[in-house]
């Protein structure tokens, strides 16, 4: 709590600034004299502890939201109680270690499964909404697959040498016999591994335009229907978002603008141009970061703050961030430490 010392504040003070803001995290309620009299380790009347308000209201780190209420921590004085959080190594609980590794170290699944879990698990811990940010993959292409999944229809696998697994739905012409399907994949497969969607794409297109392409006319149309499922402008921009745990976010909610706020705050979210900005700002930083209200335009008159941290690959790159969504009283003890040891997992499955 250096800034709130240089301010000239006492050491009596800045504890009584600290239990304040501890009991308003756990009730998210303004506390009064008379509760901090209580909490205190000081024996203080409520007089006394109200100078000691007052003068940490005139340091700007406290204010009354109503007349006669009790104070809350204002943003900077909530700023330097979370800074002074994170100066500590808090460890994680034993049994939510637990859920979280034991999600990371599911078999079989694709990244983009490994997310959606470990996105859940970590919103259930939390008790707020969770997200995760994770660019569109730019790299080089390890297979490509289609999967007959029943009459006419057929799963299109792409997988990138990175490990991210991308799966999309296409209907097939009646009556396509397995045998095209092989000769498709082995056509794609050997042109698109080790490039880039967009090089591999050129390099097809030009050889079936040249007729150079060793395969039939048939077959030279499913390969143009696999690219052209890549080929919408998503697959290597932007940044894919994974949220959960609207509904309980919304529940600790209850005046109605209120409500309003947060449900544009999720909308607003879900574009796409938002999401890579937010991911860009984790970038700018190492390690846990926290946005608390207005210091992220998402978030002004949300009421909200985020806990956020990057996770790396193998080499790493920092390749997309995870964090929560809570309200602006969270229990940052708790979620900060949760954050971080969840990207560090996810980080660990991707680096193996």
């Amino acid at each position: 709590m250096t800034e709130a010392s240089i301010k000239g504040l006492t050491p009596r003070a800045l504890d009584i600034f600290h239990t304040l803001v501890s009991a308003y995290l756990d009730g998210g309620q303004p506390v009064g004299s008379r509760t901090l009299a209580k909490l205190s380790p000081y024996d203080l009347s409520p007089a006394s502890i109200r100078n000691n308000m007052s003068d940490l209201e005139e340091a700007g780190l406290l204010f009354s939201p109503h007349i006669s209420a009790g104070r809350i921590p204002t943003q900077s004085g909530l700023r330097l109680f979370v800074d002074g959080l994170m100066e500590y190594d808090v460890n994680l609980a034993e049994d939510e270690q637990s859920s979280i590794d034991g999600e990371c170290a599911a078999r079989g699944i694709s990244v983009s499964e490994l997310l959606e879990k470990t996105s859940k698990t970590l919103s259930g811990l939390s008790k707020c909404a969770s997200l995760v940010l994770s660019p569109s993959s730019d790299a080089g292409l390890q297979h490509f697959e289609f999967v007959p999944i029943g009459d006419n229809r057929a799963l299109a696998v792409l997988v990138r040498a990175d490990g991210q697994v991308e799966n999309r739905l296409i209907d097939l012409p009646v009556g396509v016999p397995a045998s095209l399907l092989t000769r498709a994949n082995n056509y794609m497969n050997a042109k698109l591994e080790g490039h880039n969607m967009a090089a591999a794409m050129q390099m097809i297109r030009s050889e079936i335009a040249a007729n150079k392409a060793e395969i039939d006319v048939l077959t030279a149309a499913l390969v143009e229907q696999g690219l052209g499922l890549w080929s919408d402008g998503k697959g290597d921009e932007g940044a894919a978002l994974i949220l959960r745990g609207h509904s309980i976010l919304l529940e600790d909610v209850q005046a109605g603008d209120d409500l309003a706020e947060i449900r544009s705050l999720f909308d607003a979210l879900e574009a796409r141009e938002n999401a890579l900005r937010l991911l860009d700002a984790t970038k700018q930083g190492d390690g846990v970061q926290i946005f608390i209200g207005a210091e992220n335009n998402l978030f002004s008159n949300t009421g909200c703050s985020m806990v956020i941290a990057p996770y790396h690959n193998a080499s790493r790159s920092i390749i997309g961030a995870i964090g929560v969504i809570g309200p602006r009283h969270m229990n940052y003890a708790k979620i900060i430490p949760m954050v971080d040891y969840t990207s560090r997992a996810i980080a660990r499955v991707l680096g193996q």
